[in-house]
């Protein structure tokens, strides 16, 4: 099906051109959200028409997105979670989850706007899109740790999946004669 762009689509071309699309896409997706009009004359006239309107709602709706872009690029997230000690999360973190984190901080960001290829599923620090607008595209970092204290060692660098970072324990010092003394093994064949 051919659809006339009324605004800047990723990946599928700018406003204003005439594209053709598969039948589903543009029945299911563009034409239900305003995004495109089936091209024929009466909807060429018609974008013709309202083009001056468009551009002016699609560049107010980009300088929103960029004001809301300066203050969260490069801003860095915690995230609580519940991991076992390998560094597995019980759960795992999916884009509801970074908009609930983002809501908390009094940013209004939709799902479909966050871009995570899969769930995060174990605890690190991470990278994940946000495209605010189809020309405003910027990164956070979400720092998933099973606590603050965590989260802030790992913010510093810290790896946390060792036994160490978790229980205080060097495993490298560790030896045997820590767990197990050696008279006292020589005591107890004596007695038997």
């Amino acid at each position: 099906m051919d659809v006339i762009l009324l605004e800047r689509i990723s990946k599928l071309g700018q406003m204003g051109e005439t594209v053709k699309v598969r039948d589903g896409f543009a029945r299911n997706y563009l034409l239900p959200l305003g995004k495109a009009l089936r091209a024929n004359a009466a909807n060429k006239a018609r974008f013709e028409a309202e083009r001056a309107t468009l551009e002016a709602r699609n560049l107010e709706r980009k300088s929103e997105a960029q004001k809301v872009a300066d203050v969260l690029n490069g801003k860095s997230f915690i995230v609580v979670r519940s991991a076992g000690e390998t560094g597995q999360l019980y759960g795992s973190v999916a884009a509801r989850d970074v908009v609930d984190v983002l809501a908390a901080e009094g940013f209004n960001i939709s799902r479909n706007q966050v871009h995570l290829n899969t769930p995060i599923k174990a605890i690190g620090l991470h990278k994940v899109e946000l495209q605010l607008h189809a020309e405003v595209e910027i990164n956070i970092e979400l720092n998933v740790a099973r606590s603050t204290e965590e989260a802030e060692r790992q913010a510093k660098g810290e790896e946390l999946t060792s036994v160490d970072a978790i229980y205080g324990v060097d495993e490298d010092a560790l030896r045997p004669e820590d767990f197990f003394d050696p008279e006292a093994d020589g005591l107890a064949e004596d007695e038997a």
